[in-house]
């Protein structure tokens, strides 16, 4: 990690938390400090949400996110109940109090952000905006975790459901998995592979599996990424993660395969030093087929 970045990031944070003010005991001059500001403004105006979700949303943990709900709704700000379906799940939703708070937090917000603006001319507010937005969309894929899941796990099996759907849609007489050379889940599981999940703020967003055979080359299967998760880099990630793991397995070659209709993957994959190839299976769905080698390293 190079160290002027990593002081670069510092410098950054402390210059975004004082000109914002969330060092303040009362956010924006209200009655509250930012954090009890910032899950107000999260919970929204739109109905009852998860309390889990929104917690997953702002990356906290449920001992402070608990402790924040206990001073809101002490304030009558917010309600928590549990879940009519399942008392174990607890809900939340913003009372008239809390809605009328929310649109006065709004209102504040906007004239912070009018006054970062306001000593700027027409040319420095559109590089201050456009790098928000950089920023912002970097800060983003950041968040993105990997896991590696049982490819049964619930998260696995949305993405592998999203996944066929997209192809259903987007491949020329549909998508059937019963006609595609879909790798059995054992093959997914270790030893013989893995299949890794993204999750952005405790979602999932997006999957990629790796086939493992013996005496064979590694496989990729199944590599997607939802619509909301890109432009964030996360298939190159994936992409870049299951190489990197078929090389600690001593694989010196990888394999994947790819329907035209892909266009963006298969850039993907020629951007990131693969080889179209002879077809190397019977895949029906497969128009381009593509390999890559790889340095094993040491487990």
């Amino acid at each position: 990690m190079d160290e002027g970045q990593v002081e670069q990031v510092r410098r950054f944070n402390r210059t975004v938390a004082e000109r914002v003010g969330v060092l303040h005991d009362h956010y924006l001059g209200g009655a509250r400090p930012y954090g009890q500001a910032r899950l107000l403004w999260q919970i929204g105006d739109g109905g009852t949400h998860d309390v889990r979700g929104v917690r997953d949303r702002l990356g906290l943990d449920s001992g402070y996110v608990s402790r924040l709900l206990r001073a809101l709704e002490r304030d009558g700000l917010v309600a928590v109940e549990p879940h009519p379906r399942d008392r174990r799940v607890r809900t939340v939703r913003l009372t008239e109090a809390g809605r009328q708070e929310r649109a006065l937090l709004d209102d504040r917000s906007d004239a912070l952000a009018a006054s970062l603006l306001a000593p700027l001319n027409a040319r420095q507010r559109e590089r201050l905006t456009s790098a928000m937005a950089e920023v912002g969309r970097l800060l983003t894929a950041s968040t993105v975790s990997l896991a590696v899941l049982d490819p049964d796990h619930p998260d696995a099996a949305h993405c592998l459901r999203s996944y066929a759907a997209e192809l259903g849609e987007l491949f020329d007489g549909g998508f059937d998995p019963a006609n595609s050379l879909l790798p059995d889940p054992g093959e997914l599981r270790a030893p013989h592979g893995l299949f890794l999940v993204a999750r952005l703020h405790g979602e999932p967003v997006g999957c990629a599996g790796l086939k493992l055979p013996s005496g064979a080359p590694a496989e990729i299967k199944r590599l997607w990424v939802c619509p909301r998760a890109r432009g964030l880099g996360l298939a190159r990630r994936l992409l870049a993660e299951l190489e990197e793991r078929a090389a600690r397995h001593g694989c010196d070659l990888v394999r994947l395969d790819t329907n035209r209709a892909l266009e963006a993957a298969t850039r993907l994959y020629r951007d990131s030093g693969y080889t179209e190839v002879p077809a190397f299976n019977d895949e029906p769905y497969a128009h381009h087929w593509f390999e890559k080698r790889l340095t094993p390293t040491a487990r």
